[in-house]
Parts: C-alpha cells; sequence; structure tokens
C-alpha cells in the first residue's frame, strides 16, 4: 500500500480559506440575528436623512451633471461602506481568530483575507439589494457601463482590502490606532465626496482631498454605473492604482515582519 501523498502549500492555504470562510460566513450572517438589519439600515437611513436635508437646500442636481443626486449618492455611500469595511472589520480580525493560531497552518494574514472577502461578498448583495429596490421606485441606478461598473467595484474592493492589511497590523500592535481611525470614519466619508459633491469647493481644497484615494475608487465607480457623468478633475486610475498595489504590498510585506508578534500579541 503506497503512502499517502503530502498535500502542498496551496493545497494546505485553500483548505485554511475554506474552513475559514465558513466560520467568518456562519457568524456574520447567522450569530447577529440584527446584523443583515443594520447592513441595510444604515446606508437607507443615511440616504433618507441627506433627501430630507436636500429638500431644504434646493439645488444639488445642478452640481452633478450626467447623473441624478440620489443614484449617484447611493452608489457612492456603498462605496464607501465597502472601504470603511476593511478598515474597520479588518481591526479586530486578528484577535477574534487568535485561538485558531495554535494551528500552525493558519496565520494571523489568513485572518485578515478571509473577512475581507466575507465582508466585500456581503456589501455586494446588499448592494445588489439597493440597485433592485432602486430600480422598482423608478430610480435610474442601474449600471450604464456593467462592465466598467464592476470593475469599479472590484477596485474599491481591493482598496478596502489593502487598508484592512496595514491596519490590522498597526491597530494589533498600537491599538490607540483603531480607536483613532473609527473617529475619522464620519469626517472621511465627507471629505471622500460621498454625500455632497466636492467639485464646489476651491480649488486650492479640491487639490487636498484628490490626495486621498478612496475619492478617486468612487468617481470612478460612479463612471461606471452613469455614462454621462462628469468625474471630479484630477481623477486617475493610474494614481488609484499605485495606491492599491502599495498598501496591499506593504500590508503583506507588515504581516510577513510582525507575523510572531501579531501571534503572541
Amino acid at each position: 500500500m503506497s503512502a499517502t501523498q503530502p498535500r502542498t502549500n496551496w493545497q494546505v492555504t485553500r483548505s485554511v480559506w475554506f474552513a475559514m470562510f465558513m466560520r467568518e460566513a456562519v457568524s456574520r450572517t447567522m450569530k447577529d440575528r440584527m446584523g443583515w438589519f443594520w447592513m441595510i439600515f444604515e446606508p437607507v437611513a443615511m440616504v433618507t436623512i441627506v433627501i430630507l436635508v436636500r429638500t431644504q437646500i434646493r439645488g444639488t442636481n445642478r452640481l452633478i451633471i450626467g447623473a441624478d443626486f440620489i443614484p449617484w449618492m447611493i452608489v457612492g455611500m456603498m462605496g464607501f461602506f465597502l472601504v470603511r469595511e476593511g478598515l474597520n472589520r479588518s481591526q479586530g480580525a486578528i484577535d477574534a481568530s487568535r485561538a485558531l493560531f495554535a494551528y500552525r497552518q493558519v496565520q494571523p494574514v489568513d485572518t485578515v483575507l478571509v473577512r475581507g472577502f466575507v465582508d466585500g461578498m456581503l456589501r455586494t448583495f446588499v448592494f445588489m439589494l439597493f440597485i433592485v429596490g432602486g430600480l422598482g421606485l423608478g430610480l435610474k441606478i442601474f449600471p450604464d457601463n456593467g462592465i466598467y461598473a464592476l470593475f469599479g467595484w472590484i477596485t474599491v474592493w481591493a482598496l478596502g482590502l489593502g487598508l484592512g492589511l496595514v491596519i490590522s497590523v498597526t491597530g494589533t500592535l498600537v491599538p490607540e490606532i483603531n480607536r483613532i481611525i473609527r473617529m475619522l470614519s464620519l469626517p472621511l466619508m465627507i471629505l471622500s465626496g460621498v454625500l455632497i459633491p466636492i467639485n464646489t469647493l476651491p480649488h486650492a481644497a479640491l487639490e487636498l482631498l484628490m490626495l486621498n484615494p478612496i475619492v478617486h475608487a468612487l468617481e470612478l465607480l460612479r463612471l461606471g454605473f452613469f455614462e454621462n457623468y462628469r468625474v471630479v478633475a484630477g481623477t486617475s486610475a493610474v494614481y488609484l492604482w499605485l495606491w492599491i498595489l502599495a498598501l496591499n504590498a506593504l500590508g503583506l510585506l507588515m504581516h510577513l515582519r510582525y507575523r510572531d508578534q501579531l501571534k503572541a500579541k
């Protein structure tokens, strides 16, 4: 009887990711009964509040060329929430799976990658619900260029993953960083052009805001939904992908460098 061939590194990694994916998916969708409610209610509440404010301040549509305000805002909001999930959910990924580090096959980076994938899938499903609901209400929210919109969504996802990889290391080693990230969540939403168009700001302020890669990600995502949409001047896919590649590479290198410290923390 021949001995069983040992599994390759890729086969082991794939098995670890699948097991962790099932664990994370079940935990996110079944453990907390209110989890689905808050994922849907939060953007609905935000959209409702902004619409109520808009009824008091007219003229928003005239600042957005090629798109209606409400669909424009929904697309930007769902994209921002995907990035925010990468920032916030990655903070507790390592601590939540610390018991699994007793198995040498499980590494801290695996927990962040799997959680980022699960969060992205859940946000994608919620976004699809919003598109279907918006179409039912007569909103022009169906993407004009499906391939470009899908690429834009994957780009936003990749940006959130890169931020999550970096924050998961720094936030675990220096817990105070997590508090700062949570405090910056709402200001970052405003400064990323989610709720109001930033092209009305003075040129000096606009130049500073365009250093934020989230702005570029949301503008390119909106362009996939509204083919006649005029993006903010200076939007660049090259600049955005340089950020994405740099953040993901830096995050992976940090996980490799501080692997033992993350396990022992």
